[in-house]
């Protein structure tokens, strides 16, 4: 006969480690909230496994006659959501040391899971300044601030855009890169005091996956070589993405008698 209560506390479990997955988390932290979540609803039988596409959990109450439930759950498509990782634990430590039921539990990560992003225009604002400020660090003048200024924020909508559309991430990564290209390249040669090396720079610097590096890395260090090593992988894909973009770009400027600045 299948234990309700327990079944709940799987379902509430694996949300929130589905939550974190999606949103970037690393393994060991998606394991570890998982289990504390667990065991703080009396369940100290605990086999979790995660990787970046599905986790896998197992649990009982320990006794003899308990029946073991297993759930495998799919993950599909992640980005980088720190806000809604911290949500997260904050939730879990709020479960485990309070006496917040489960069905209140998944009302509360639905929420978290149904929060709106950041508006439109306050991204935009952020990628500008990214990708200005970052022109500057690696030696843009005033002038090519604004430019990638105005770069940063036309290629932060149109990689918006694309995603409204399903685009994945390396092709959205490689079309970006190659606008931001275009814009500096055109600029360039359009004012004779802009460069075009600060502003490619400064624009690429809003899609490199320094966080997705960042948790490779961390994978790494805490034992978990099978997620590391794919996150990894997809970091330097779309590293290749984008260098491809803006590579190519410059290629096909020169080809057709472009001037470089």
């Amino acid at each position: 006969m299948v234990d309700i209560f327990q079944k709940k506390v799987l379902l509430l479990a694996l949300y929130a480690g589905e939550i974190m997955m999606k949103n970037g988390a690393e393994i060991y932290r998606v394991e570890d909230t998982i289990t504390r979540i667990c065991r703080a609803c009396g369940i100290n039988n605990i086999e979790v496994f995660a990787t970046p596409t599905g986790i896998f959990l197992s649990l009982d109450k320990g006794g003899e006659d308990d029946d073991t439930q297993t759930y495998i759950k799919r993950i599909k498509g992640t980005g980088t959501n720190l806000d809604k990782i911290s949500m997260v634990n904050r939730f879990s430590r709020k479960f485990t040391t309070t006496s917040l039921s489960v069905d209140d539990g998944m009302r509360i990560l639905k929420k978290i899971d149904e929060r709106k992003p950041y508006p439109l225009p306050l991204r935009l604002l952020g990628a500008a300044m990214v990708a200005s400020f970052f022109c500057l660090a690696f030696g843009g003048s005033p002038l090519d601030f604004l430019i990638a200024f105005a770069s940063g924020t036309v290629c932060y909508a149109f990689s918006v855009f694309l995603q409204k559309y399903g685009i994945n991430f390396f092709i959205r990564g490689f079309c970006c890169c190659a606008v931001a290209a275009f814009i500096a390249m055109a600029a360039s040669s359009a004012v004779a005091a802009a460069s075009y090396e600060p502003i490619i720079i400064g624009s690429i610097m809003i899609f490199v996956p320094g966080v997705a590096i960042t948790t490779a890395i961390r994978d790494f260090l805490s034992g978990d070589m099978l997620s590391g090593v794919a996150r990894l992988m997809e970091a330097l894909l779309i590293a290749v993405s984008l260098a491809a973009g803006a590579g190519v770009i410059l290629k096909l400027w020169g080809t057709i008698g472009g001037v470089f600045s």
